[in-house]
Formats: structure tokens, C-alpha cells, sequence
């Protein structure tokens, strides 16, 4: 849906498995990039982060976020990189949204010295939401509907060619359902062919496949749903494997509705994480998980089952990688071109 980072680093130990609520609130510190662009794609690499966003804007960290490298896309077309998706520290797709072939696929092979065009959209009125891969070769993309339905695409080569899924495979749309591309969270791939994203509107749903993309099933989600522009924004797992939706309203951010909800064996669920909010991004490490939007961001010690506040401001998009040995690292970007991250020690249990 067409809606229109501070380089931080906290280190936090997670020696113990016990949660308490002792556990201070992590406290955001940090700087901005060279440019003031809005950053809504990020992710972490081997050794590397990297984060886009508008006047085609692609940054790469090499020493975990304490300097930044500008290797943005060139003699192009401007676009919004809305979207990243990084295989190793030298290979990485990024995707630009707008209307029809504005709507389109980047790729490096040289840590983002060069970049060609992959892939663009072949139809006029789409628009891109969000990519995600399960490996190199196998992946997803997810865009507004075309023809009645959504384009929800598959790709069996690295991104080179896509495939869309038939209508039947798809649940009809429910009325006024949109999807947005707030993050680059809204899709997102699991383990052995797993994969989900979320939709707002009038109605706030989930859909969920097990079989690659190639077939699909939609449950609602109790989230704010209240105006055209409420619902779901972005999905993420916590490392138990639980699914997270997370959303509100972009028209009132700072609102107090319910903004998370959980899948549980009975379905999806509402989780209390302080009603801070619209939330558009979600990152996980160790038990160890941060929700975060434009106007805040909130913590769980314990795998997202309680919630209190961070202080500091809050980011668009999050992701989480290892870096480094024996630790784990969130990456966030936000408005503006802060940027952020947060070093979490690996448990030795």
C-alpha cells in the first residue's frame, strides 16, 4: 500500500534464564547517517549490516555499525528501497516500491559496488510490499492486488524470474484489505517452506503457507482495525518458533490500541505489550525481543510473553543477525537516517 536510522550499540547479557522483572530497560543512544533519509529496510550479514530507504539509499556497515558506507544504487531511476534482503556480505537484493515498473529488484554480487537491475514489475498498477527468502535460490514477493487478488509471487532462481500464484491458491480479499509496505517485515519467510504476511484495513488478517508460497490460508488477528489505514504492518518469531503480527494505525501512531497478538494453539492471540503505539517491525535474540515503530520502542525479557518500555525514539524497521562470536546483534533504522543496534550476548546454557 503506498504509505509514506543513530548508530547505537548496547550490550546486554543473558546469563540467566530467569526472567525478572529487575531487568532494566535497554536505553537507545546514537547518531544519524551523512544523509537524512527514511530508512525501512535493513539486515545483517555475516560480518556486515546493511539498511535503504529513499533517494535509493543503501548503507553497509563493516564494524558493526560504528561507520557507515553510502553504496547506493546509481544511474537509476530514484526509488524508496523499502526492502533488503542480504545472502552473505557480498550478495543482496534490494527492492524499490512505487506504481508499476517503479516497482522493482536490485542485485549485488560486490558488497554494493555494483548493482543491476533484476527484476521490475510487469504490471502497470502494482506495487511491491516485501521480499523474503528461505535460502539463495527460493523466494517470495509479496505486492498489491492486480486483477482482484493479491500478487503474491515465488522465485525458484535467486530472483531472476518470477512466477505468480494463481488466484485459487489465495483467499479472496476481504473488503477494503490492504497490505503495507511499512518495513519490509510484512512478509516474512520460516523454516521448511513456512511463510507468512499480514493485511489491514477494515479487517486485520494474517495468511500463512507450509508449502513454499504455493498455496495459502488467512486467519484474522485482534488488532486496532478502526480506519482504512489500521491493522497489520509487520510480522516476526521469537527463537521458541511463536509467530508475531504487530500493527496500529499510520494516520494515528502514537495511539493506545492493540497493537500485538501472538499464534498459539487456539489461534491467534492478543499480547499486552502497553498499547504504545502502531508498531511496524519486530526482532528476536536469545529470549531477548524488541517491537519497535516511529514513536517508540518496547522490550521483552522473556520471548514476548510480558512487555515494558524502552526509552529513547523509536525505528521503522529492525533485524537480527551474528556479526561476531559468541553474540548476536539487532540492527534498526528509522527516520531521518538513524540507525541503531544492540549487542546481545549469547546464552551458555
Amino acid at each position: 500500500m503506498r504509505i509514506p536510522l543513530l548508530a547505537v550499540v548496547f550490550s546486554l547479557s543473558l546469563a540467566s534464564a530467569c526472567v525478572s522483572a529487575a531487568h532494566p530497560a535497554p536505553h537507545w543512544q546514537g547518531s544519524q547517517l551523512e544523509r537524512e533519509v527514511s530508512l525501512r529496510g535493513s539486515a545483517v550479514g555475516e560480518a556486515s549490516l546493511w539498511v535503504t530507504g529513499t533517494e535509493s539509499a543503501v548503507y553497509k556497515s563493516l564494524d558493526g555499525g560504528n561507520s557507515w558506507q553510502d553504496v547506493s544504487v546509481t544511474g537509476q531511476p530514484a526509488t524508496d528501497f523499502r526492502d533488503i534482503e542480504v545472502f552473505d556480505d557480498q550478495t543482496a537484493i534490494v527492492m524499490g516500491v512505487g506504481t508499476g515498473s517503479e516497482s522493482r529488484l536490485y542485485l549485488t554480487e560486490d558488497g554494493g559496488t555494483h548493482w543491476q537491475l533484476l527484476y521490475d514489475n510487469p504490471d502497470p498498477t502494482g506495487f511491491f510490499d516485501s521480499i523474503a527468502f528461505w535460502n539463495r535460490n527460493e523466494g517470495m514477493l509479496l505486492g498489491d492486488p492486480v486483477d482482484g487478488y493479491y500478487v503474491v509471487m515465488v522465485t525458484r532462481d535467486g530472483g531472476r524470474s518470477w512466477t505468480r500464484v494463481e488466484r485459487n491458491r489465495l483467499p479472496p480479499l476481504a473488503e477494503n484489505e490492504a497490505a503495507f509496505a511499512a518495513s519490509g517485515n510484512t512478509l516474512i519467510a520460516g523454516k521448511a517452506g513456512e511463510a507468512w504476511f499480514t493485511t489491514g484495513g477494515l479487517a486485520a488478517s494474517v495468511y500463512a503457507t507450509t508449502d513454499f508460497g504455493q498455496s495459502w490460508v488467512r486467519l484474522p488477528v485482534p488488532l486496532h482495525t478502526d480506519t482504512a489505514t489500521a491493522g497489520g504492518y509487520a510480522l516476526g518469531q521469537n527463537r521458541q518458533g511463536q509467530v508475531f503480527v504487530m500493527g496500529g494505525d499510520f494516520q494515528n501512531r502514537p495511539g493506545k490500541y492493540p497493537n500485538l497478538a501472538a499464534s498459539g494453539d487456539q489461534g491467534w492471540g492478543s499480547v499486552n505489550a502497553g498499547q504504545r503505539g502502531l508498531r511496524t517491525a519486530m526482532a528476536c535474540a536469545e529470549r531477548l525481543c524488541v517491537i519497535s515503530g516511529k514513536t517508540g520502542s518496547d522490550v521483552s525479557f522473556d520471548h514476548g510473553v510480558t512487555w515494558q518500555p524502552m526509552s529513547g525514539e523509536g525505528y521503522y524497521t529492525l533485524s537480527v543477525g551474528s556479526v561476531a562470536v559468541g553474540k548476536e546483534i539487532i540492527l534498526a533504522a528509522g527516520h531521518d537516517g538513524r540507525v541503531a543496534t544492540l549487542s546481545v550476548k549469547r546464552s551458555t546454557e
